[in-house]
C-alpha cells in the first residue's frame, strides 16, 4: 500500500513536470519568432541565449521528469514500455 502512494506521487510529479517542459519548449518557439520579428544583433543574441542557455535547462528538466516517471511506473508495476501485455 505504501509503494502505491509513492508511485502515485511520483506519477503526478511526472505528469505535471512533463506538461511544464512541453510548455517551456513551446516558449522557445516564441523566442525564435520574436527574434525573427526584431531582427539584427538583438535577434542573434536572443537566438543564442535560447539555444545555449534556455534549451539545455529544458532538456535536463525533461530528462529528470522522465526518470521520475519511469521510477513511478516501476514501483506501480505498470508495463507501459512492453509491446505485449499479460491477460489476467
Amino acid at each position: 500500500m505504501k509503494m502505491k502512494k509513492v508511485s502515485d506521487i511520483l506519477l503526478k510529479i511526472f505528469a505535471y513536470g512533463i506538461i511544464a517542459c512541453l510548455f517551456a519548449g513551446g516558449l522557445s518557439l516564441v523566442g525564435y519568432l520574436v527574434a525573427l520579428i526584431i531582427g539584427g544583433e538583438s535577434a542573434t543574441a536572443l537566438c543564442l541565449w535560447v539555444f545555449k542557455t534556455y534549451l539545455p535547462w529544458v532538456i535536463k528538466a525533461t530528462s529528470i521528469f522522465t526518470l521520475i516517471g519511469l521510477i513511478g511506473m516501476y514501483l506501480s508495476k505498470q508495463k507501459a514500455l512492453v509491446a505485449t501485455t499479460e491477460k489476467k
